[in-house]
């Protein structure tokens, strides 16, 4: 008799190790991307209504792309180097509480299933063969959700958001600056929506909800952004000598 592999729904990827890590790392480059498209669009839209020149605008364009992706890699390093801190000092605890008082913690780790619903006896095999396998791995899951092996990357993170704002950004430097001056604010507000509308769509999909409201509500707020920068650019063009 053969038994067959307990199965699995479709994404849902049990047991993979790194996938948790992997999947905010493409979340957090959707997100890059998104706001280099829609930080850009809106400088280069403003600039654009002001003035005609193309000189201006290029000069502002490229500052917010430098600016821009040096400000979005830094606070992802400062934020997940924060987050990776905590995580470290909370593995520490758990490993040094672990060693100066295993019985307390066996006992802790039982309590935790027995809060699940397991029965008293359960429990205790559960928490004795866990500590038996994995003693700290199985106090981080159990305790804190925490996967020693998938502890924040701060410099990967850095990298990665700093380089999805820098390819975000190429779409509105190109639409803004190689179509004729007299199409270009249009083409670049069809370009930016459409690649908010992809990057939108994305982002839901790898989120695994539906995509059409997660969508919408990126196109509305970066069109949003576009028609105010630009209104302000050609009001200040307008007044400004």
């Amino acid at each position: 008799m053969t038994t067959d592999a307990p199965a699995q729904h479709e994404n849902e990827p049990h047991q993979q190790d790194g996938y948790s890590d992997r999947i905010n790392r493409l979340r957090a480059g959707v997100l890059g991307a998104n706001d280099g498209i829609v930080s850009v669009a809106a400088v280069v839209v403003g600039v654009a209504g002001a003035t005609t020149e193309t000189g201006p605008v290029l000069a502002a364009g490229i500052a917010a792309v430098v600016g821009g992706a040096i400000s979005m890699a830094l606070g992802e390093f400062v934020s997940v180097s924060s987050a990776r801190d905590s995580q470290t000092a909370l593995i520490a605890k758990e490993r040094r509480e672990l060693t100066e008082s295993p019985e307390d913690e066996l006992a802790e780790l039982a309590a935790i299933y027995r809060g699940k619903g397991l029965s008293d006896e359960t429990s205790q095999r559960v928490a004795e063969e866990l500590t038996e396998h994995d003693a700290l791995a199985a106090h981080l899951e159990a305790e804190l959700h925490i996967d020693e092996r998938e502890v924040l990357k701060p410099w990967q993170a850095a990298r990665a958001s700093g380089l999805a704002f820098l390819l975000g950004a190429v779409l509105p430097m190109f639409a803004i600056t190689v179509p004729p001056i007299d199409v270009r604010i249009p083409i670049t507000f069809a370009a930016t929506l459409l690649a908010l509308a992809l990057t939108g769509a994305l982002g839901a999909r790898l989120g695994g909800s539906a995509w059409l409201r997660p969508t919408v509500r990126v196109v509305v707020g970066g069109a949003i952004a576009l028609i105010v920068t630009f209104a302000i650019g050609a009001l200040l063009g307008t007044t400004i000598v």
